[in-house]
């Protein structure tokens, strides 16, 4: 239970950007900073696989489009990765605690990527890129503080990550109007006949 809102934060946070809680984590430990993070975040080829994964998702993030494309991509991806975090900060392998640390972590990263996946759907109906990477670095910028914040203060940071977790699944049924109508307009693209004169088409 001492450990629940370290596993929820880290949840929450790894629906967003799994890579970097990964990195930022493995170098908090690998440098000492806090005697929290298990060692098999802090080995040097976890770290390197985390630190490149981590500069394509911010390329890809803000990118209209692209950044849809990642999240549906990631939608196995940063669950999985936000359970393997929470088990391995919960420790004790093979207990009860454990397994349930799993699920937590795995259920709020599921929750949280929904919620980002779903508000960039909304956001990609507009026609300017500016506020896809603006939204990116605020989440990016959320993400690394949140984590810090919750190895030392993991209750407030579980309430912090939970009003935002409630607040974001609001925001998209609240947008979902839009979202609707970006997945209606991307069946159009996919359904429309090639233009006369492409290749393959018959003149």
């Amino acid at each position: 239970m001492s450990v629940l809102p370290l596993v929820f934060t880290s949840g929450w946070a790894s629906g967003i950007n799994a890579y970097a809680v990964v990195l930022l984590l493995g170098l908090l430990g690998r440098f000492g900073v806090t005697d929290q993070v298990p060692h098999a975040l802090q080995r040097p080829d976890v770290l390197i696989a985390a630190g490149v994964l981590f500069l394509c998702e911010v390329v890809a993030d803000k990118i209209p489009y692209v950044d849809s494309v990642w999240d549906a991509v990631h939608l196995v991806i940063r669950p999985i990765a936000g359970g393997v975090v929470a088990a391995l900060l919960a420790g004790d392998h093979g207990s009860l605690s454990h397994l349930a640390a799993g699920a937590v972590g795995g259920i709020t990263a599921l929750l949280s990527h929904l919620v980002k996946a779903g508000t960039r759907m909304a956001v990609n109906t507009s026609p300017e890129p500016a506020s896809n990477i603006v939204l990116s670095l605020v989440e990016d910028l959320a993400v690394a503080a949140l984590v810090v914040f919750a190895l030392f203060h993991p209750v407030a940071a579980a309430v912090i990550a939970g009003t935002l977790l409630g607040l974001g699944i609001a925001l998209v049924v609240f947008l979902w109007k839009r979202v609707r109508a970006f997945l209606a307009r991307r069946r159009q693209r996919r359904r429309a006949p090639a233009p006369e004169g492409a290749v393959g088409t018959p003149r």
